[in-house]
């Protein structure tokens, strides 16, 4: 069959789509072709050029003339260049609608546009997967896909391509694929950052309206069909007078969030406004005023507000299936002074300076769930807050019981939610940092990136967890959209940096290092990872400069070690090891063992690796994939060790 008595032939009133997938593949993109015509889509591949006709100019007429472009995605495909190129057409023509035969993710320059996953699929014409497809096909099309009868059994040859299934997991996207492709600008249409609400009330109820605007952005981001700016780097422009189209650039994103709060005795009055980050155009506004009992509920109805302004091309079941979810769903409260205890408590945590100010917020959230024993937002950053203080007291017969009491915090929290994306985070934390049990919290980090493919904090925890368990591929997954929702957060840099030197990529480790140190310049462990790297590559004398550079002694002792042994000064390298030593005491049992490690000192290096087992030492947790550690790989007595974390 040609183009101009296919593609090009209106006769038929579908939407039409280009295919494109590896040949390789061939096998498994046939049920997926027959599935979509028996929906009533045009499909073109090339298995429908006739002999003799010439290849590229009737491919590139059916590339430019179908309303999609379907890409096939496959650790096959992703290495063509042939697939790679019409990729990128159908993202030139705004009408790509990728997927994945296997769950390999898309190459870079392809992963702004959310991939429907149809591992799991097995040809069946209902199944949500192909149905998600359709929709999202259907959004680009003018015309409306009619299915074709059911053909009888036996009669049509192509019907029976949908027999051998796809061995394919995990749904990805489902709807609103219009609105999930870039703009003009290059931010998804569905791409929202929410600033830190304007407080008009008295001076002390700033932690309200700043709390307020926070759990709307969280709402938001439980909503799968939005794209949130993560709240660090939204919080840039708390105080700064900087135009929205600026705002929008910066943040990567196609809309503005932003409104003022007034915080009376007894009532909340709240406007919010949607604006354009293209022309800072005003495309809605509302104000609402509720009881402070009802705030929350309120929350998740501006929440739904904003989907529907959004979407309003999308039918309301596919809002109802991505919202935001109500009250017990997002971890709220209906008890006004819980609500009140927590938004004080995240005020508290936000300051963070000293272990005071963090026992401080312990003491709010505690209060909020002696309000609501069921608050699960309030658990779940009871359970984080108790684990940064035990990483951060030095009472050390403290932590364990510090640790406990975040694993039932944790654990209090997701039974509350179980669809609480952050409060599988924070069990999965507290079992791996403070168990040192990377099985036994592997199930609480998988859910959380489930759950949690919104929020910027859950992707960027569970991309650390996945560096240091082995799962690289998902870590770099995760952390690439952590860096897209989160752009102008240093934090998130300098973890992208941590995963990049865990799979020993000391370039990537450099860049993103750097550009953490260009948001945050006092940012702490950023200039160490930056020597280690040096060191590593071979540049020590760089690495030195950077060394010294690093504001945590316990990191800058160590590198001067290690360095000072390398150029020859074994003294000064001495010195340094027995200040660190002295300084820190059994809290650096880990540092000393990269130290003697790098020194070829196997015997002492693990001493010291098996005196911070002894003491639970979270650091071991790095020990699979630190490069410091690589001079111990062949010794049977860190294969044990790693055996015993879990790590091996």
């Amino acid at each position: 069959m040609t183009v101009g008595k296919g593609m090009a032939d209106r006769a038929h009133d579908g939407p039409s789509i280009f295919l494109s997938y590896a040949r390789a593949d061939a096998k498994r993109a046939r049920p997926v072709i027959a599935a979509l015509e028996q929906a009533g889509i045009k499909v073109w591949w090339d298995g429908l050029l006739g002999a003799g006709e010439v290849y590229l100019p009737t491919t590139e007429a059916a590339l430019e003339s179908a309303d999609a472009v379907v890409v096939l995605w496959s650790a096959t495909s992703v290495e063509s260049n042939w697939v790679r190129d019409e990729a990128t057409r159908g993202r030139e023509r705004q009408c790509l609608v990728p997927l994945s035969l296997d769950g390999s993710q898309a190459p870079l320059g392809f992963r702004q546009f959310q991939v429907i996953d149809i591992r799991k699929w097995r040809g069946k014409a209902d199944a949500p997967e192909l149905q998600a497809v359709v929709r999202a096909i259907q959004a680009l099309s003018d015309r409306p896909a009619v299915p074709r009868p059911a053909a009888r059994k036996g009669l049509s040859r192509r019907a029976t391509l949908i027999g051998g299934g796809v061995a394919v997991a995990g749904l990805a996207g489902l709807v609103g694929w219009r609105l999930i492709k870039p703009v003009a600008g290059g931010a998804a249409e569905n791409a929202i950052a929410v600033i830190p609400f304007a407080n008009l009330g008295a001076a002390g109820d700033a932690y309200f309206s700043a709390g307020l605007s926070e759990e709307l952005r969280a709402t938001l981001a439980r909503n799968q069909m939005l794209r949130i700016a993560a709240p660090t780097s939204a919080g840039e422009f708390r105080d700064a007078v900087t135009d929205v189209q600026t705002i929008a650039r910066k943040l990567g994103v196609a809309h503005i969030l932003r409104g003022s709060v007034r915080h009376g005795t007894d009532r909340v009055r709240v406007t919010v406004e949607l604006l354009d980050g293209k022309d800072a155009r005003l495309a809605w506004t509302q104000t609402l005023e509720r009881k402070l009992a009802d705030v929350l509920a309120m929350q998740v109805e501006i929440a739904s507000i904003v989907a529907r302004a959004l979407f309003a091309e999308i039918s309301a079941q596919a809002i109802a299936r991505g919202r935001s979810g109500d009250l017990q769903q997002i971890g709220g409260t209906a008890n006004a002074d819980a609500f009140d205890a927590y938004l004080r408590g995240k005020a508290l945590v936000e300051v963070s300076e000293d272990e005071a100010s963090d026992r401080a917020a312990l003491a709010k959230f505690d209060t909020a769930i002696s309000r609501d024993p069921g608050y699960a937002s309030a658990l779940a950053a009871r359970s984080k807050i108790l684990a940064v203080i035990a990483n951060e007291t030095g009472k050390s017969s403290e932590v364990p019981q510090l640790y406990d009491r975040a694993v039932a915090s944790g654990q209090a929290a997701v039974k509350a939610a179980p669809q609480l994306a952050e409060a599988h985070s924070a069990l999965g934390y507290a079992i791996y940092n403070g168990r040192l049990d990377p099985r036994g919290a592997r199930a609480s980090y998988d859910r959380s990136r489930e759950l949690g493919g919104g929020d910027a904090d859950v992707l960027r925890t569970f991309a650390l967890y996945c560096a240091y368990t082995g799962r690289a591929a998902e870590a770099a997954e995760a952390i690439e959209m952590a860096l897209t929702l989160d752009p102008l957060n240093p934090g998130a840099f300098r973890a992208a940096g941590y995963i990049a030197f865990a799979r020993r990529d000391f370039p990537a480790t450099l860049v993103q290092m750097r550009k953490a140190l260009e948001l945050n310049p006092k940012l702490s462990a950023a200039n160490s990872a930056i020597g280690s790297a040096l060191y590593l590559a071979g540049q020590s004398g760089e690495a030195a400069s950077a060394f010294a550079a690093e504001p945590l002694a316990l990191f800058r002792l160590q590198g001067e070690a290690i360095l000072k042994r390398k150029a020859g000064d074994t003294a000064g390298a001495q010195q340094a090891l027995d200040q660190l030593t002295r300084d820190f005491g059994s809290n650096s049992n880990y540092q000393q063992a990269q130290v003697l490690a790098q020194w070829g000192d196997a015997a002492g290096a693990l001493d010291r690796l098996g005196k911070a087992a002894a003491a639970r030492d979270a650091g071991l947790l790095l020990a699979a994939t630190d490069p410091m550690l690589d001079p111990l790989r062949q010794a049977p007595e860190f294969a044990q060790l790693l055996s015993r974390l879990g790590l091996a």
